[in-house]
């Protein structure tokens, strides 16, 4: 899977490609609406991909402040965008 397009795709399938990363398939996870099992993915990981994924699935909880620790932890600052542009530039960057 090289593109957001082949990515976006994907969701109409029943599970993840294997050959995902654990980030993407965190960020597929919360593209099929399903923010526990994409929480699940990144929830344990401490390397900074990891958090910055993290940190945007506390801010779509609307956990800020938990949000914040995590871009802080991945050495991101949270974004001034919408909760789809960041997940779109979330797939794009672990692609």
């Amino acid at each position: 899977m090289k593109t957001l397009t082949e990515f976006k795709a994907s969701l109409s399938s029943d599970q993840p490609n294997s050959d995902l990363s654990v980030q993407l398939k965190s960020l597929w996870y919360d593209g099929k609406g399903n923010w526990h099992q994409a929480h699940a993915q990144v929830d344990h990981l401490n390397d900074q991909a990891s958090a910055w994924v993290h940190a945007y699935l506390h801010r779509k909880e609307g956990d800020i402040g938990n949000a914040d620790y995590w871009y802080s932890k991945a050495r991101q600052i949270r974004p001034n965008l919408s909760l789809e542009e960041e997940w779109e530039q979330l797939v794009l960057q672990f692609l």
